[in-house]
């Protein structure tokens, strides 16, 4: 018995796999905050993988499997990252800190690619004037800089986006 669909299921399970491999290299600074280019290119990709999907089947039915089957294996993806810890640590990534108590962690700054100058932006959102001043700064999983202040009058911890095209734009 030959199910019909079964090329379109197993071509989407692919599919997504690559791209989360592809995100998960490519790292969430990629993901806090969208320009144009990004847009465009997030664009093209569903485009190309669109056909990478479906193949020679263009019908209506052929894309809502290749949709349900996205959706059914994220959602099965995220149980089981919640279920499993290995398979979390695997698939998700995770905060990373930037600052702890005033010092700065270059190691991982020069990893991710981060400027001194985001870094003395982000605090200045913050209402903070030295980068010695921060108790915690941590580039989460969205790719968004949060900041904890040492000062107990300023526990402020709003986000600031991260612009990887920043620092192109200022020299």
């Amino acid at each position: 018995m030959h199910f019909p669909y079964l090329d379109i299921i197993i071509r989407s399970v692919a599919v997504y796999f690559f791209m989360t491999i592809a995100l998960r290299i490519f790292g969430k600074k990629e993901l806090s905050q969208l320009n144009t280019a990004d847009i465009i290119l997030i664009l093209l990709i569903s485009n190309s993988v669109q056909n990478a999907m479906v193949g020679p089947d263009t019908s209506l039915i052929g894309g809502l499997v290749a949709a349900l089957v996205l959706f059914v294996v994220n959602f099965v993806i995220k149980k089981l990252t919640r279920r499993y810890k290995g398979l979390n640590d695997l698939l998700m990534d995770k905060p990373e800190v930037l600052i702890h108590d005033g010092i700065l962690d270059f190691k991982n700054l020069s990893r991710l690619d981060i400027s001194h100058e985001e870094l003395k932006e982000a605090a200045r959102e913050h209402g903070l004037e030295h980068l010695t001043d921060i108790k915690l700064a941590m580039l989460e999983i969205d790719g968004t800089i949060s900041i904890i202040s040492g000062n107990k009058k300023q526990l402020n911890q709003t986000h600031y986006k991260r612009k990887h095209n920043h620092k192109n734009l200022r020299k």
